[in-house]
């Protein structure tokens, strides 16, 4: 029997990205960001949502660019940290220890320690009630050469991302393989 829950933003699985950007002056700065994913795959796109009041807001505004790392889970800490502190009160890569790399083809850092990271070029933006939502083309995607599979494709379990449980604001871990995307369902028709 279902139970509702009413209007809450709650659905599975919802990713941790670290969304970097460098502000006015040119100093780097990661956020946090659970509000986030794919949205377009030609051109390719990811969206995440901000509320306007964060830092990271108005740098992504005057840069128009923005970096989406994904932390593995032993950085799942460092996400929790670069999302309760602001950047406008401390640098968090010096805080964190850190190492912003200028994106090569956006103005925007990414996380030289984490397995994954997003080069994007912000395209659009629509405000959503506390949110605006930024999305972004993917200019280049990144990633640690050991996280790669057999056919040159991210790993899923090798890149170890963090995954947030909205409801009880917890982390948690991806967990096994189940079936072969776009193959399973065949088995079911008749």
């Amino acid at each position: 029997m279902f139970q509702s829950l009413g209007a809450r933003p709650l659905v599975f699985p919802t990713p941790i990205f670290l969304v970097g950007s460098y502000d006015r002056e040119g100093k780097p700065n990661i956020m946090t960001v659970a509000w986030g994913g794919i949205c377009s795959s030609q051109p390719p796109s990811i969206a995440v949502s901000i509320r306007k009041n964060r830092w990271t807001y108005n740098a992504i505004m005057e840069r128009r660019a923005f970096t989406v790392c994904v932390p593995s889970t032993r950085f799942a800490s460092h996400a929790d940290y670069a999302g309760i502190f602001s950047g406008d009160e401390e640098n968090k890569f010096e805080a964190l220890g850190l190492t912003p790399v200028a994106g090569e083809h956006v103005d925007a850092p990414y996380v030289a320690e984490f397995p994954m990271a997003v080069e994007l070029r912000l395209t659009h933006t629509l405000d959503i009630g506390l949110h605006t939502q930024f999305i972004g083309e993917i200019m280049d995607v990144k990633i640690d050469s050991s996280c790669l599979d057999a056919d040159g494709l991210p790993d899923i379990n090798k890149v170890d991302p963090v995954i947030f449980a909205p409801g009880a604001r917890a982390y948690h871990a991806v967990g096994g393989f189940i079936a072969k995307a776009f193959s399973a369902g065949k088995s079911l028709r008749r």
